[in-house]
């Protein structure tokens, strides 16, 4: 069986496991303490990140897209018989969405208003780019779930979260996004692609008294001077 080696809260790992989820493959996972990397993991990780896939034949592989391409060879496609061309539109959009998870673990950490602004600025461009392309279908293709969609799952899941519990709407202005999202969400892929835990370890890194969010986004407050983060320390 496959196994995934995985950081709870970490977004490369969920499209990876989302992936997993929607095909209905069987996998293990283990999870491990990023500050605290085993050996083991050290010693099977090229880049000392999460994901990392070990087949069933014990070959490890790394890096989400490679994964990812990975799970598609070995599997039946979630949509059937595209072009080539539809394929490589397909991974650029997923491609939009993966270079922005870092970009969003990082606005949510945000001690101040002032800075989720700036951050948040940057964050938008993605789902401003997502909102042009939607149509009129339930997906980002149309009716049928695709890659991309799997691909932009992790940020959408996370911006429902922090709706929920700050009040503050990551896509309040985009509102096809907001249908995209409702759509993910109710096809219970986001809940099955993370661990029971996974909300509760989720607020207490990004939703905890040092954020801006999880002070409350509703409440006026006097900023203050934001702590340093490592930008890649929900995976790495």
């Amino acid at each position: 069986m496959i196994k995934i080696v995985s950081f709870k809260i970490c977004p490369f790992v969920q499209r990876v496991t989302a992936m997993l989820e929607a095909k209905q493959v069987p996998y293990d996972i283990e999870y491990i303490d990023l500050k605290n990397k085993p050996a083991w993991f050290l010693d099977i990780s090229p880049t000392g990140q999460v994901p990392v896939l070990i087949t069933e034949s014990g070959h490890v592989l790394f890096e989400s897209d490679a994964i990812v391409e990975y799970l598609d060879e070995i599997t039946a496609p979630l949509q059937h018989g595209l072009t080539p061309e539809q394929r490589a539109t397909e991974r650029a959009w997923s491609y939009q969405a993966t270079k922005h998870y870092l970009i969003q673990c990082s606005t949510m950490q945000s001690a101040d208003k002032d800075v989720l602004d700036e951050r948040m600025a940057k964050l938008s461009k993605s789902f401003e780019k997502a909102e042009r392309q939607l149509g009129q279908g339930a997906y980002f293709s149309g009716e049928s779930l695709g890659n991309v969609d799997i691909a932009w799952l992790p940020l959408l899941h996370r911006a429902a979260i922090v709706e929920d519990r700050s009040g503050y709407d990551m896509l309040a202005d985009y509102p096809k996004v907001k249908a995209w999202q409702k759509t993910l969400l109710d096809s219970g892929i986001p809940t099955k692609s993370v661990p029971e835990d996974f909300l509760q370890k989720f607020s207490d890194f990004y939703l905890a008294e040092r954020t801006w969010l999880g002070r409350g986004a509703n409440l006026n407050e006097a900023p203050c001077q934001p702590k340093q983060t490592k930008s890649g320390g929900c995976c790495g």
